[in-house]
């Protein structure tokens, strides 16, 4: 029962760049109210108690050290505490909160929507899963197979500091490799949630862009169980995702030009697979923005599952 006459939600970290972005998306949406703290007292620690009191919802968007912080003032308010989306990566893999991708099978959206904490998936992982766990499930893919992840994101996706190396002049090189170590903090989310009994190698990097994403899954048909075709991958893919209002599988041209901006402003994800079945090869690819579905965009699809609000009119349907 919402504490309001309309749901409430309180953004703790709303200067950020997803924080920014879920408030534009719910500014002008009149099925949740927004609080927030006054400017003076922002960091006043019992300013924020006294609003998450008050609120239905509250969405963390910091780093993970103050989201724990947060989460834990939030726990001890007992039977005042607000439901929590933790938009960073402190709450991902903790078999305490749910996870917030409503895609991920048949029940997690009916998770989500009876869930107290809901940790919201990371951008690159959103593309990865939702390409590999439907084929691991489907028995077609091995959960130990040798996964190999590779992305580009726009620089948004490195928030404040990065932008900053690319606006207003870029300092930065026009494209790069980086978590080179393979010690990414997505990957343990994405062998999780994918259902991978093996550690997949993530190589993500950025281009001189602000926001969009490409993620892709190369594979070796001869290595899947029963040999299935490009067709067969695409129509597993097809089944997990019928009637999805978001996650959507579009027909591959292998003649086409992926690019990775052209689902910015939107909350939807596409999957395509590129396949050559003669020489027994796919690549499974996801395009989505990242502050979209990859972030934002995503934590108000949760917002509205968590408080029961049909929030579609607050996710743009561009692209």
């Amino acid at each position: 029962m919402a504490k309001g006459p309309t749901p409430s939600v309180f953004i703790d970290g709303e200067a950020g760049t997803t924080g920014l972005q879920i408030r534009d998306r719910l500014a002008h949406f009149p099925g949740i109210a927004l609080r927030s703290i006054p400017d003076d007292r922002r960091k006043d620690p019992e300013a924020k108690r006294a609003l998450m009191a008050e609120v239905d919802l509250v969405v963390l968007c910091l780093p993970d050290a103050a989201a724990k912080e947060s989460a834990a003032m939030a726990a001890g308010l007992g039977a005042d505490a607000p439901k929590l989306i933790d938009a960073s990566t402190a709450h991902r893999v903790d078999p305490d909160w749910v996870y917030g991708f409503p895609e991920l099978n048949a029940v997690q959206a009916a998770a989500v929507a009876g869930a107290m904490r809901v940790s919201n998936p990371g951008c690159y992982p959103t593309g990865g899963i939702a390409l590999i766990r439907p084929l691991v499930e489907a028995g077609l893919l091995p959960a130990d197979y040798p996964i190999t992840v590779n992305a580009v994101s726009g620089y948004s996706g490195g928030g404040k500091q990065m932008i900053a190396e690319f606006e207003p002049n870029r300092t930065a090189a026009p494209f790069f490799l980086y978590g080179l170590n393979l010690e990414h903090k997505h990957v343990p989310e994405m062998q999780l949630y994918s259902a991978l009994s093996r550690r997949p190698i993530f190589v993500p990097s950025v281009g001189d862009f602000a926001q969009g994403m490409l993620v892709s899954v190369p594979l070796h048909l001869d290595l899947l169980n029963g040999k299935p075709s490009p067709a067969d991958l695409e129509a597993c893919l097809r089944s997990a995702y019928a009637g999805s209002g978001w996650v959507r599988v579009e027909t591959a041209d292998p003649k086409a030009r992926l690019a990775p901006e052209e689902l910015n402003g939107s909350n939807f994800l596409e999957l395509r697979v590129f396949g050559n079945a003669t020489q027994g090869q796919a690549v499974l690819v996801a395009k989505l923005d990242n502050l979209g579905k990859g972030a934002s965009g995503a934590a108000v699809q949760n917002i509205g599952l968590m408080l029961g609000v049909d929030v579609t009119a607050a996710l743009p349907l561009a692209a």
